[in-house]
């Protein structure tokens, strides 16, 4: 009787909320903390110690959370929400993580004056739609996607994730390598191979016009280095292979034991010499001509010294990802089969070469026509270095593929978040009950230009002043992290993807409203009618 009056209890159920909410906004509040400092261009960096001892040093937030260990249950909701707001978009990871926080801080205040949540969300809601539809008449939408604007956004999008000397590096070869894969209809990032190679530094990072495969050749008399090449992409098994099913050969002579392993051979020495008469038919007595074969299936010792003596290239075992894209890079089609093969069937690259370095190998096919592949070669002195450039590749190789999928451009510098904020606090919607949780919106958008300013040193409260008081004079300005004073980023080409922004506001406000409605944390477990006491 007594558990049933303490459940009816309005004062123990308002206590038990209170504890909810609570530990709700503490645990966000906890991660916007930890992630706040990564901010932009300025933001600091974090060393993550696996228990290995492995060292990671990192700003992106995507790898943050997928590697920190965090054991709230709310803040793992929120880092997951995250991670795949970077899924979608490519990027917005510690936008969504630091709008959430602030959203449920600003809710805190009105909570403690005896707000209901409902009536925050609500707000939130209302806001949302709002600012989204701010967001469609705040864009800028160019005539044309130039390289230089597209060199922009890579740039801004790199700054926020590796160094300046790095981003200088890196811009121009991101850019390309998306120009370079866009076709009229579709645009395929999974046609750009990124390879890491051990060597050098980040700086010594490259562009390639075509394909390197991270092997070479198996055979010591091939040559190293083929121009004019012609290509025979096949996925064709150039050696002996045992039976799926038990067989067993009995031989009662040495000679007929010679005669099976004669007739073996055979059907592979038929294959070769197919592909040897066509490289004869394409090249003839021409040195300036050369051919090579790239196989997805093996090749044994004995077919790479044929291959050899008629100095032809062969690559055996290429990953089977490999074989669209030498398609797209040198053209030609896959083979299946060297029953019907012709001329017709063969790409052409003007330089294909090995270069060796320490005990790997790379195999790069160079010098194409109008390759709609590519390949970027990272290069560091180790893991830790690679692993960071990649990363960043990833984020701006999304970022320009998403504006020219957008077709519209985001002025960036925080000013969208400055702009939004004092729209909609005069929307016709803020007014009522509405009126506390559009003004929580409204503050909550601009924690991301003050922790921009605050992580470069600034004074965050009088650059947003000072960028507030051009914005009431209609202009759009962000914040120079430099100096602090207002600037155009449009003028200085500081971009923020329309996809991001849009998808980073609708998930937190998603997240933070289910935070707020959540009045009580119980623990699941499973259970089951056995499981239960008999009457």
């Amino acid at each position: 009787m007594s558990s049933a009056i303490q459940l009816l209890n309005p004062k123990a159920e308002s206590i038990r909320r209170q504890q909810a909410l609570q530990v709700n906004i503490t645990a966000a509040q906890g991660l916007q903390d930890v992630l706040s400092t990564n901010l932009g261009p300025k933001g600091t960096l974090k060393m993550l110690v696996d228990g290995a001892g492995s060292i990671k040093i990192t700003k992106d937030g995507k790898v943050l959370l997928n590697e920190m260990q965090i054991q709230s249950p709310t803040a793992v909701m929120i880092a997951r929400a995250a991670s795949a707001q970077d899924e979608i978009t490519g990027d917005g990871t510690t936008t969504v993580v630091l709008l959430v926080g602030e959203l449920l801080r600003q809710a805190e205040r009105f909570l403690n004056e005896g707000i209901h949540p409902r009536v925050l969300t609500d707000g939130f809601e209302a806001a949302r739609e709002e600012t989204l539809e701010y967001l469609n008449s705040f864009v800028v939408k160019p005539q044309t996607l130039d390289r230089e604007l597209l060199l922009q956004v890579a740039r801004s999008s790199l700054a926020t994730k590796v160094n300046q000397e790095l981003t200088d590096v890196l811009t121009p070869i991101v850019t390309d390598a998306v120009l370079s894969v866009k076709d009229n209809e579709s645009l395929d990032l999974h046609m750009i191979e990124i390879m890491a190679m051990m060597h050098e530094t980040a700086k010594d990072t490259k562009f390639i016009k075509g394909l390197v495969l991270d092997h070479g050749a198996r055979h010591p008399d091939m040559p190293k280095r083929v121009e004019n090449a012609y290509i025979l992409i096949l996925n064709v098994s150039l050696e002996y292979e045992k039976t799926e099913v038990n067989s067993g050969f009995y031989y009662s002579s040495a000679e007929q034991r010679e005669k099976l392993v004669a007739s073996e051979r055979k059907f592979v020495d038929d294959k070769l010499r197919k592909i040897v008469e066509l490289k004869k038919e394409v090249c003839g007595n021409d040195p300036s001509k050369g051919f090579v074969v790239i196989n997805q299936k093996g090749i044994d010792p004995m077919s790479l010294d044929v291959l050899a003596k008629n100095n032809i290239l062969a690559l055996r075992r290429a990953k089977r990802r490999n074989m669209e894209r030498l398609q797209l890079v040198c053209g030609g089609e896959a083979q299946n089969s060297v029953e019907d093969l012709t001329p017709a069937v063969l790409g052409f690259s003007g330089l294909v070469y090995e270069q060796t370095i320490g005990e790997e190998k790379f195999t790069f096919v160079t010098e194409n026509a109008d390759p709609k592949s590519c390949t970027i070669l990272i290069k560091g002195a180790h893991n830790h270095v690679v692993q960071q450039t990649k990363d960043a590749i990833r984020d701006g190789l999304r970022a320009v593929a998403n504006v020219i999928k957008d077709q519209m451009l985001v002025p960036g510098a925080g000013a969208f978040y400055m702009s939004a904020s004092k729209h909609i606090l005069e929307t016709k919607a803020n007014k009522g009950k509405l009126k506390p949780g559009i003004k929580a919106f409204s503050d909550a958008l601009l924690v991301i230009p003050k922790t921009l300013a605050k992580n470069s040193g600034l004074d965050a409260l009088e650059a947003i002043s000072a960028c507030q008081d051009e914005i009431e004079e209609g202009q759009t300005v962000g914040i120079d992290l430099n100096s602090g004073e207002p600037m155009d980023p449009t003028i200085d080409g500081i971009w923020d993807s329309f996809r991001v922004i849009r998808n980073a506001i609708s998930s937190a406000t998603g997240i933070a409203s289910n935070l707020l409605l959540c009045d009580e944390l119980l623990k699941a477990g499973r259970s089951s009618l056995k499981d239960q006491p008999q009457s």
